[in-house]
């Protein structure tokens, strides 16, 4: 008969106080993966969001606000870009310390924030964001798992993309119009109550990232959104209706001019905004501004990542250094190590805090029930069992007590998750599901065994100092 069979016996015949033990053990070692599990999943939800773009640029500020308003729709805009300084940075040569000119931004997609419609954010931008890889290798889907539709058009000025998450929350389906509720922080003036209305044409497939809880529109329409319907002008309003001969006169206006580049040719980063120029509105161009703008660098020069954003920075308009150049990826870096990271520390050592008194817990099971064991230890001694052997099957007790509560506080953790990950989904965006295992999960199992040899250790001793004689005696 096997050590490992003598404890399981021993484990059943207290079977009330050691499934409570167990439990206890169970909830502590459920705390410890769920807060393991959250927070690599937010971890690598923050990072995943950050790596769509190489810079982001915006008005001089906190940089950690602007890459939280601009890449996670969280907070208010650090403040407000002329459009006339977008298109002076993106025309602008940068000359490289090298000596040598910086070649054309390989993407450089304005943003601006300040709208929402049922809680959700209102971005505006141009049709080039849904271009970009969300994460490398991996592009926005309009026509596979589970997206619909399709991009927006650049002549289209009343076109919005919807998240997967806002279309389900929101109900909006392809065709579906939309008011947007109010707009903050770019405008210094109270905007009207009502807005033109924008036409949701495309629902992109989940992605994982802050982008599945945002709308997104044509920002040319954003800007015209503003003016009243009675003033705005017949071709703007016209505009809305794909396909109607208002729309195709728009487009047709906004083709280039002779000489100049097309808007779909890498060239075309001096005329971003292809879609509406400044005579077609009753907006003026200093009336025109942008949160923030997203860059993508050409990924064949490596040094472009280290030498622009200071560049950048001190780039002068007017005299006055308007910009400021952030990398998003080090900026999250920053917030999860001095935010999240010290936030699951703390809630790490509680959790283990709450495995070590559920250890305690057995050492004190294990410990009360010794003296009802003296006999039975007594007679395993007098049929030839060693004090070592003994010893043994009070520590195997103690870790199989630990790994089943440990097992079974794992499978509670990852199962409560599975059933809640869907309503964390819904409300934050962060896809979690039960299948999400992290690599520390795996340090619970010696960690375990460590702290059952502790907790074992004084009844263990307690079964080998056992006198044999006086334990027989004493029962008949």
């Amino acid at each position: 008969m096997s050590l490992w069979f003598i404890a399981w016996r021993n484990i059943q015949q207290r079977s009330l106080a050691s499934t409570l033990t167990a439990l206890s053990m169970a909830l502590g070692v459920a705390l410890v993966a769920a807060v393991l599990v959250i927070h690599g999943v937010i971890e690598r939800s923050f990072r995943r969001g950050a790596q769509g773009y190489d810079l982001v640029v915006g008005p001089k500020g906190s940089p950690m606000q602007l890459v939280l308003n601009t890449v996670y729709y969280l907070g208010d805009p650090v403040g407000k870009l002329p459009y006339t300084h977008y298109m002076e940075l993106i025309s602008h040569r940068f000359q490289l310390p090298d000596g040598r000119v910086a070649p054309p931004f390989a993407k450089c997609i304005p943003v601006c924030m300040g709208g929402s419609y049922l809680g959700f954010p209102l971005v505006a931008t141009t049709p080039e964001f849904f271009e970009l890889s969300f994460l490398e290798g991996q592009h926005y889907e309009f026509t596979q798992h589970g997206g619909q539709g399709r991009n927006m058009e650049i002549g289209n000025f009343w076109e919005a993309v919807v998240g997967p998450a806002v279309a389900k929350a929101a109900n909006l389906k392809i065709g579906d119009q939309f008011q947007p509720e109010h707009t903050t922080g770019l405008d210094e003036e109270e905007c009207p109550e009502e807005h033109h209305p924008f036409t949701v044409v495309g629902i992109f497939a989940p992605t994982g990232t802050p982008n599945d809880r945002a709308i997104f529109v044509n920002i040319e329409g954003f800007w015209r959104m503003h003016e009243h319907h009675s003033e705005s002008s017949p071709s703007s309003s016209e505009a809305q209706t794909p396909g109607s001969s208002s729309s195709s006169s728009a487009k047709a206006n906004l083709q280039p001019k002779p000489g100049q580049p097309r808007p779909d040719s890498s060239a075309s980063q001096s005329q971003p905004l292809a879609h509406g120029s400044p005579e077609q509105t009753n907006l003026k161009p200093s009336e025109r501004f942008i949160s923030a703008v997203l860059i993508r660098l050409d990924e064949s020069d490596p040094t472009l990542n280290v030498a622009l954003p200071r560049l950048i920075e001190d780039y002068r308009i007017g005299g006055v250094q308007v910009f400021q150049a952030v990398h998003p990826s080090v900026e999250v870096a920053k917030l999860l190590e001095g935010i999240i990271g010290n936030v699951q520390l703390v809630l790490l050592i509680l959790a283990v805090l709450v495995v070590v008194v559920a250890g305690v817990g057995i050492l004190v099971s294990i410990y009360n029930s010794m003296n009802e064991r003296k006999r039975d230890i007594a007679i395993m001694r007098a049929l030839g069992a060693s004090r070592l052997t003994v010893m043994m099957v009070i520590l195997l007790e103690s870790i199989l007590l630990s790994l089943g509560g440990g097992a079974v506080g794992v499978l509670f953790s990852h199962g409560l998750i599975g059933i809640l990950g869907p309503i964390i989904t819904e409300h934050t965006g962060v896809q979690i599901s039960a299948l999400h295992f992290q690599m520390s999960e795996l340090v619970l199992i010696p960690g375990l065994v460590i702290l059952a040899s502790i907790v074992g250790y004084l009844p263990a001793v307690a079964a080998y100092r056992t006198d044999v004689a006086k334990a027989l005696a004493a029962s008949p």
